[in-house]
């Protein structure tokens, strides 16, 4: 992997990756939380390290987008909402995920998602 080829993206998810996943250590926690946002918060950073090896898999933009989710989702469905900590690192971290992800989408796949009906406008 040389340095130059490693998108910004790539480097935000790792970060983002690697911050929540260590957050518990700082923020107050249960095991569900604990463990969510460990297990998820690496999935992240694996999944920018994944895009540095092998940035035309578009498949792993993919991941990390549906990881955003499953993050932000995170409080509600593993029951720490009430913890304002954890929650609101899985509710920021998860939002950032899904961001990065939506950047790091080559041009093509941003402009042709749900192609007859898609998102964006066909020219």
């Amino acid at each position: 992997m040389k340095a130059e080829m490693a998108r910004w993206q790539d480097w935000a998810a790792v970060v983002i990756g690697v911050v929540v996943a260590l957050s518990p250590i700082w923020v107050s926690t249960n095991s569900a939380a604990r463990w969510s946002m460990i297990v998820l918060g690496v999935l992240v950073a694996v999944a920018g390290l994944a895009n540095m090896m092998s940035p035309a898999t578009e498949m792993v933009v993919w991941a990390m987008g549906v990881l955003g989710v499953l993050m932000f989702i995170a409080p509600w469905v593993t029951g720490y909402s009430s913890m304002m900590g954890a929650s609101w690192t899985s509710w920021v971290g998860g939002a950032l995920t899904l961001l990065t992800a939506m950047a790091a989408l080559p041009e093509g796949s941003r402009m042709h998602i749900g192609h007859g009906g898609g998102l964006a406008a066909h020219h």
